[in-house]
């Protein structure tokens, strides 16, 4: 995103969750009733959305992260890795919960993930929690949300984001069925194979598939479909163009937790900064690229000085870009 030129910078808003990660690796899951001898364990900062805002911050965006938290040590790491991170946190203190956690299980040969997700006090943010922000939130260049808190939540944040001409992105993720009227709320929508299938009931294996998947979300009244295609990269979708952008490799893959969340953070940072689609896409792969060769979620985000460095290489195409 480098040019000579001044770059103005619209202000970021994420609504999401934090959980603290506890990370597992080993050769395989236990089955029910077994116990297994891991061989590593790490406990860090993640929730997808305050891992788009890490990412977002990282790379330079003028970053603020709302949510709910209780009052715990969990919520001081939340709160020492945002600052780390250079994001702003607009947190609700929720005493009577407790900061969310997460278990992750790493395939040690793989770098696959399975993931279970305790949202906490997350769980609890409400509409008139986003009512009680809707001047940051319309205050804003680019508005972000997943499904890790409620939906109810997320809708109403991106009506006011959408009322107030905020370019909206919804990574619908965990995988969940949505309401219709949820679709003509987002300008961009970024799935990845399992949740496009789950969206759309339509199998996504291929380009091609994620095509006429992605054909069927336009019709419910997407702006733009960003489907997520691990080492094959991202298709960006609308109504006048198509376009396949490759995975963007940085090296050997250590791990793809997390590897969603860095492409949608790194997609609102480029947007943010005025880039135009396809580059923010290819962007947004460069990030995710970097961060699936780093363990861990959000320490795994690299900064805007990596992400240019590794476009500024030539051939780039290759593995790298994980579900996550």
């Amino acid at each position: 995103m480098a040019s000579g030129k001044p770059v103005v910078m619209k202000p970021v808003v994420i609504l999401g969750v934090f959980v603290a990660d506890t990370a597992y690796r080993a050769q395989r899951q236990p089955r029910m009733g077994e116990t297994i001898l891991g061989t590593s364990f790490t406990l860090g900062p993640g929730g997808k959305g305050s891992n788009q805002a890490v990412a977002a911050g990282k790379l330079g965006a003028d970053v603020t992260f709302l949510t709910r938290l209780g009052v715990d040590p969990f919520a001081d790491m939340a709160r020492q890795t945002w600052a780390q991170a250079g994001v702003r946190n607009a947190v609700i203190d929720t005493p009577e919960s407790y900061t969310g956690a997460a278990y992750i299980f790493v395939e040690e040969t793989t770098g696959n993930n399975a993931i279970i997700v305790s949202p906490g006090a997350a769980m609890l943010i409400s509409p008139a929690d986003i009512e009680a922000n809707a001047g940051l939130i319309s205050g804003a260049g680019v508005f972000v949300t997943q499904l890790e808190q409620p939906i109810e939540a997320a809708m109403r944040a991106l009506e006011i984001a959408r009322a107030a001409g905020v370019t909206t992105i919804l990574n619908p993720a965990p995988a969940a069925k949505l309401p219709d009227r949820i679709y003509t709320l987002c300008d961009y929508l970024t799935p990845n194979e399992t949740e496009t299938e789950e969206l759309t009931g339509m199998k996504v294996s291929s380009v091609d598939e994620a095509r006429r998947a992605a054909d069927s979300l336009l019709e419910k009244g997407v702006g733009t479909v960003i489907v997520t295609l691990g080492d094959k990269g991202a298709l960006l979708h609308s109504t006048t163009h198509s376009d396949h952008v490759p995975a963007v490799s940085a090296g050997p893959v250590a791990e793809t937790t997390g590897a969603g969340d860095a492409f949608n953070g790194g997609l609102a940072a480029a947007l943010s900064r005025g880039v135009e689609p396809l580059q923010a896409v290819r962007f947004a792969c460069a990030v995710a690229g970097i961060s699936v060769t780093r363990p861990g979620t959000a320490p795994s985000m690299p900064t805007l000085q990596e992400v240019e460095a590794l476009l500024a290489r030539g051939d780039l195409a290759g593995p790298g870009v994980g579900k996550g």
